[in-house]
């Protein structure tokens, strides 16, 4: 490998490139198998393996790629990869800076695991699924049960003209379930541990296991029946309270996105549009209220956006993006972040595989825990609603208005948690949002959840990322039955 990536180097510099980094990976694993009512609904399994190389003018980035490890794959991406950069600098009248960034030689990050979920037998982990699925039919309004798991490996290489050298195998799986049920026109659907999949963590099949998918679905089944016959979820301004796994989706879609330095800067508009903020606001907005503290952290232990060193090469660090309501902080590449003078990057550059270029992308962006239980967040509520579960979302191409539903509901009564509701939606606008935060939940309200479908670019890639939130209570929020 380290042969291979010399010769896309060397190939790229020849060529006439002043920089050029190769990532080499073997393999790019992928694993998804399911069961609906009984039946494998998915047992799909695929390896890749391949090379890409980035090359660098002093004005513009070229990339070229191919699915197999040679030196003559190398050499020849390199080659192309340098002439396409030196063709897009003779439509760019400025020169194009990097962060000087401190390198890495020949250094060395691993999932930590006990199990290695690639070894597991696939009927073992079908069987698990199978007691799953059967566990959500506890009555016959569940008309569809689905149980899924997924894993991930990538093994990679890097090496770039600068020196920087590491190696690297990280391992990301998840499961979950979810239930139907059907009445008279009626769909209500309950999910666990999340929706869209379930939870996911970076680790092995001990992660899995730990779910308890079996044990915990046959209360999800119950709740999905329940919801056919609770009240819709009532209309007007009101307090609200947000369970973690919401509130880590509402943290992703407005904040995470927007804060995308390459959006603010309107590099990226074509999958799902810039961002409201412009590099002035570095420091100055008020983002939310004065408990509001948002970081970016590649370091989090079992985050999905964790690693040893991005994809140009940066060490994984933990940024602040919020502090105490006030904006401090973006994601950043090293161009970007030179581009508004930075001395580092964030290190937040990645791609999904050899077979794309790096973009920023998000890590583990999490809300820092607060002071309250869950009761006390509730107590001080004399009528509101606590919602969970997120089951829709839609958010402008400028990440400011925002309207979300989720899969339950239940009403707060006098501080005290009370009848479920269906169908509740929020609505918003993402600095008037976050300032009516007032009170949010301490570390036993906080858990780290995995997103497996981030999507960006164009060409479109799919990231995995990871949000931390605990709960926390919002005041006169627009809430309405769908």
């Amino acid at each position: 490998m380290d042969d291979l990536i010399e010769t896309g180097i060397q190939a790229a510099l020849r060529a006439g490139a002043r920089y050029a980094d190769v990532r080499a990976i073997a393999p790019l694993r992928y694993e998804h198998l399911a069961v609906r009512n009984g039946e494998a609904s998915a047992l799909t399994s695929s390896v890749r393996s391949g090379v890409g190389v980035r090359a660098r003018t002093d004005r513009a980035w070229g990339f070229a790629t191919a699915a197999e490890l040679t030196r003559d794959a190398a050499r020849s991406s390199g080659q192309l990869a340098a002439r396409l950069a030196k063709a897009a600098s003779r439509s760019v009248d400025r020169p194009l800076a990097l962060t000087s960034d401190r390198s890495v030689r020949g250094g060395v990050y691993e999932t930590s695991l006990t199990v290695d979920p690639f070894e597991v037998p696939r009927d073992q982990k079908v069987e698990l699924l199978v007691r799953a699925e059967k566990a959500l039919h506890v009555e016959s309004a569940v008309k569809t049960g689905h149980a899924s798991y997924e894993a991930w490996e990538e093994r990679k290489w890097f090496g770039n003209s600068e020196g920087s050298s590491y190696r690297s195998r990280i391992v990301h799986v998840g499961a979950g379930v979810e239930a139907t049920a059907i009445e008279n026109g009626n769909v209500q659907q309950r999910s666990a541990p999340n929706s869209f999949g379930g939870d996911y963590r970076q680790g092995g099949w001990e992660f899995i296991e730990s779910l308890g998918l079996p044990e915990r679905s046959p209360e999800v089944g119950r709740e999905a029946v329940a919801l056919l016959h609770a009240r819709r979820c009532p209309t007007g301004s009101t307090t609200l309270v947000l369970g973690s796994s919401q509130l880590a989706l509402q943290v992703h879609e407005s904040v995470g996105h927007a804060t995308e330095l390459d959006r603010i800067l309107a590099m990226e508009a074509g999958y799902a549009g810039t961002s409201f903020l412009t590099p002035k606001d570095l420091g100055r907005l008020k983002y939310g209220s004065l408990l509001m503290n948002i970081v970016a952290d590649a370091t989090e232990p079992g985050g999905l956006g964790t690693f040893g060193w991005d994809d140009e090469g940066v060490p994984a660090r933990r940024t602040p993006i919020v502090r105490r309501g006030r904006l401090v902080g973006a994601l950043t590449s090293r161009e970007t972040a030179a581009r508004i003078g930075l001395r580092h990057s964030g290190a937040t550059s990645r791609a999904e595989g050899f077979h794309r270029t790096p973009l920023i992308r998000m890590t583990n962006v999490d809300l820092q825990p607060g002071d309250h239980s869950f009761p006390e967040l509730v107590e001080g509520v004399r009528d509101g609603v606590y919602l969970e579960t997120n089951r829709s979302w839609s958010i402008d191409d400028r990440r400011l208005n925002f309207q979300f539903g989720t899969e339950a509901g239940f009403r707060i009564r006098k501080g005290e948690v009370a009848e479920l509701v269906r169908n509740p939606l929020y609505a918003g606008m993402t600095p008037e949002f976050w300032a009516s935060m007032d009170a949010v939940g301490n570390r036993s309200t906080w858990h780290l959840w995995g997103v497996p479908n981030c999507g960006k670019g164009q060409p479109g890639q799919t990231a995995r990322v990871g949000h931390g939130a605990p709960m926390a209570r919002f005041r006169r929020v627009a809430v309405r039955g769908g």
